[in-house]
């Protein structure tokens, strides 16, 4: 089988996060998907085949080194920008077209934008609020940080999903980012406690950025985690006030790790409800092979 390595979440090639993908795996079975996905060691490798649903032009299994995700944010953005890079989705300025994934159908926009294609994708799920954490001391312990350190302009810590649920934590400056030190028996812990999949903690930047880092039980940290944006993207809109508006955030990731990466995420709000939320960004293709899976 054939397979490409891309970096996602940029334009350079060796930043943002790294992704396998693995074409014409229909015949396989999940435990030989999980297989393979051990053998790339990645943070998650997506699997592309024919989908079961009209309405998607492709069928997306994604999985973890040790167990499969319903959805993720970077397997779909560089799947949908190897698709364009290989020809395999019709060309043009803008293409249009669906992913089928563990949590619905995922609607995927391409752009065609030089050497790097941009793509991004809108949640297969409204976003929904958990209960706000109250144990802030321990959320703090678990990063390594004061108690003081958590919080920031009335936002305080929140489970929020789009499709994947994520613990996020604001922080009042985005110099308490460098500062992390996970504990992660104890990120164990509160993640199964909150229910939730990833710790993603994040602070306003300059010029109006957010930057973030992502801690989770699968991987020591992400450099670049879409489903997390969405949810951040969902959080902040269900915050808003106004009752029709299209809001923007450019979030930058990785840097602490020296695999910068960005994504633009945005939200439409439409008489008073979050009627979308979105996640995009470039792709750059930078390994590809053969898979010998017999």
């Amino acid at each position: 089988m054939r397979y490409h390595v891309l970096d996602v979440f940029t334009d350079q090639a060796f930043g943002g996060n790294p992704l396998a993908v693995v074409l014409g795996a229909d015949e396989l079975n999940g435990a030989r998907l999980q297989r393979i996905a051990r053998e790339f060691n990645l943070s998650e490798t997506v699997f592309l085949m024919t989908p079961t649903r009209t309405d998607a032009a492709f069928r997306v299994r994604i999985f973890t080194p040790s167990e499969e995700l319903p959805f993720a944010g970077h397997p779909v953005v560089g799947a949908a920008c190897l698709l364009t890079h290989l020809g395999l989705v019709p060309s043009g300025n803008e293409v249009r077209f669906g992913f089928e994934t563990g949590a619905g159908l995922v609607p995927v926009l391409i752009r065609n934008q030089g050497d790097a294609p941009y793509a991004e994708l809108t949640a297969p799920q409204a976003p929904a609020l958990g209960a706000s954490p109250t144990d802030i001391e321990a959320i703090a312990g678990v990063l390594g940080l004061d108690a003081d350190a958590i919080g920031h302009q009335g936002e305080a810590p929140v489970v929020a999903s789009c499709g994947l649920p994520a613990l996020l934590v604001p922080l009042r400056s985005p110099e308490l980012l460098a500062g992390i030190c996970d504990d992660r028996p104890g990120l164990r812990a509160l993640l199964e406690s909150h229910a939730a999949r990833v710790l993603y903690v994040y602070a306003r930047g300059y010029e109006g950025e957010l930057r973030a880092r992502m801690f989770s039980t699968l991987v020591s940290e992400d450099p670049a985690t879409g489903s997390a944006v969405a949810a951040l993207a969902g959080r902040l809109a269900l915050a808003s006030e106004s009752s029709n508006e299209n809001l923007a955030w450019t979030v930058v990731q990785g840097a602490e790790m020296g695999r910068p990466s960005t994504l633009y995420a945005f939200a439409d709000r439409v008489d008073g409800r979050v009627a979308a939320v979105r996640v995009g960004g470039h792709a750059v293709p930078v390994m590809e092979g053969y898979l010998h899976a017999s």
